[in-house]
């Protein structure tokens, strides 16, 4: 066969519960809403981030020989930068307390509490700063209260980042007992604000207690300030390393990568100049703002793309509750009035028989004639509930040349985040050049979306790195084009294969039992057929074969 496409697709590590796909805007923590601190970083995604980091190590490279080149003071610099800097971790911090507000965690209270710290003292950092808004600054000491404050930015947002790393693996709410997410988030702010109050008022108004950073020039570190940006760099590197150690999500990849962006601004100090106003200087801050809009960035993006496939799912599940609702409704009408005549019959020759079996003495003259009657009234009912599945038929016929692997594709987008959540790996081999099929494609899609999402529930108990779907396409070389969906689940027992397709059987709790029926008197609609491959300990194979034509069954 040749493969036009073979392709492998990591769908993530992340774990949560499995949802039907009817209720999964209904159950919080599992489908809708989602929290993108959770979600598990793609391939793509770590793609980027890797790609971002080299650009980050070129630019430093670059910089690195003239990073001690003295340039002209710009006053205005440091505030606008770091008010920047200020708005984006706030903005940042806002986000992170949504996300908590939807899944309480505490590992995203401290994370959303170090972004707080941050914003705060960069901002702070700007009032201290000799030159920014007063020669000397409108707080503190003049050349010791702004470095005093850098340390504290760069000491508590690692310590968050690690505090966020070591505890977000662990279960269980974080809001307070018996209070709502928003109190227990008023509490927080309130008291990182009056952490932060204390620890800018030690190092404004009692620097003559503190080691002095800048002894004469504003411009000439200290010793020990070198030795503090090397403190603050092994500090950085330890959360670093921890985070790199226990990363799982989105999140973790892109704290990693904003710590990251924040080493050039210790190395350069360390290592290449430790004098303000100098190159090196002003691109370490000009890295701290590219780490500061990192996660930012992501948070939206990512929440642009969540609301997106959000759209996509709540609309696909209306459509597919209101045909259900349409279907149920037609059918119990069906049921209703075709069988209201064979019981009327079978009800009225009932108590005829009881009649006359109650007269004294009894007649019996006509009761082989009543009960045949009553036989036939309920073989006639039988035949009327076996044909209750042809309704289906009655839809109108929305056909067009159709590509099999287009829709393959849409459905694999569309359930992106199933198989994310579920940690199900995809692969795909479809045939080249494959003839286009006469039929339905929202039909086709609403198959393919059952049949990908009872693999998804059928490995729901094997372990996450063993659950794997294939779908793949073919032709026969005659009129048919065939489709498989292939899950690594436990497999369906022997005694109920034969009832795969029945109406109302299901081997799911609270399940209907009319997705695989449905889903075959769809395809035969269009003269196909849908099967069972295979089924055993490895998993199973579900096949629909469509004709070329789309020919309709003359069922």
């Amino acid at each position: 066969m040749k493969l036009a496409e073979v392709h492998q697709a990591d769908f993530g590590t992340a774990r949560l519960p499995e949802a039907e796909a009817e209720d999964s805007v209904q159950k919080e923590g599992q489908d809708f809403p989602l929290v993108i601190a959770t979600m598990p970083a793609t391939k793509r995604q770590r793609a980027i981030a890797v790609g971002i980091v080299i650009l980050l190590i070129v630019a430093a490279a670059v910089i690195a020989p003239f990073a001690s080149m003295q340039v002209a003071q710009v006053d205005a610099f440091i505030p606008v930068l770091q008010t920047v800097v200020s708005v984006f971790d706030l903005v940042t911090a806002t986000l992170l307390f949504a996300q908590f507000s939807i899944q309480p965690q505490r590992a995203l209270l401290a994370l959303a509490s170090g972004y707080i710290f941050s914003g705060s003292f960069a901002f702070l950092q700007t009032l201290a700063f000799p030159g920014a808004y007063a020669p000397a600054g409108l707080v503190g000491d003049g050349p010791n209260s702004p470095a005093w404050i850098y340390v504290l930015w760069h000491t508590t947002f690692p310590a968050a980042i690690l505090a966020y790393a070591l505890s977000k693996d662990a279960t269980g709410a974080a809001r307070l007992p018996g209070r709502p997410a928003m109190t227990t988030i008023v509490i927080t702010v309130a008291c990182v604000l009056a952490v932060i109050a204390g620890l800018t008022w030690i190092v404004t108004a009692k620097t003559e207690y503190l080691p002095v950073l800048f002894p004469t020039d504003v411009r000439v570190q200290a010793r020990l300030g070198n030795q503090i940006n090397l403190a603050l760099w092994l500090w950085g590197a330890t959360a670093l390393a921890v985070l790199l150690f226990r990363r799982r999500t989105i999140l973790d990849l892109w704290l990693m990568v904003t710590l990251l962006a924040y080493m050039p601004s210790f190395l350069v100090a360390i290592i290449g100049s430790s004098i303000r106003f100098t190159i090196g200087w002003y691109a370490a801050r000009g890295f701290i703002l590219v780490g500061s809009c990192m996660l930012l960035s992501v948070l939206l993006v990512e929440t642009t793309f969540l609301y997106s496939r959000l759209a996509s799912a709540i609309t696909l599940q209306r459509r597919e509750r209101t045909n259900r609702l349409l279907s149920v409704d037609a059918i119990t009408a069906a049921i209703a009035h075709e069988l209201r005549t064979p019981l009327g019959a079978i009800s009225l020759n009932a108590n005829t028989a009881l009649s006359q079996l109650r007269s004294n003495p009894p007649e019996l003259e006509e009761m082989d004639e009543i009960l045949t009657d009553i036989e036939a009234e309920s073989h006639r009912a039988a035949a009327i509930i076996s044909s209750v599945r042809q309704l289906s038929k009655t839809t109108p016929d929305r056909s067009a040349p159709t590509r099999v692997e287009d829709v393959a594709r849409q459905v694999l987008r569309l359930l992106q985040h199933d198989l994310q959540v579920n940690e199900v790996s995809v692969a795909t081999e479809f045939q080249d050049n494959l003839p286009e099929v006469h039929l339905d494609s929202t039909q086709l899609q609403q198959v393919l979306l059952n049949l990908v999402k009872n693999a998804i529930d059928a490995m729901s108990s094997v372990a996450p790195d063993a659950r794997h779907v294939r779908l793949t396409t073919s032709f026969d070389g005659h009129s048919t084009v065939l489709l498989s969906v292939q899950d690594s689940g436990r497999g369906i027992p022997v005694e109920d294969r034969e009832r795969m397709f029945d109406p109302f059987f299901t081997t799911k709790s609270g399940g209907m039992g009319m997705g695989l029926a449905i889903c075959s008197t769809v395809v035969e609609n269009h003269g196909g057929k849908l099967r069972l491959v295979k089924s055993d300990s490895d998993g199973s194979i579900f096949e629909l074969a469509i004709p070329v034509g789309g020919q309709r069954s003359a069922e």
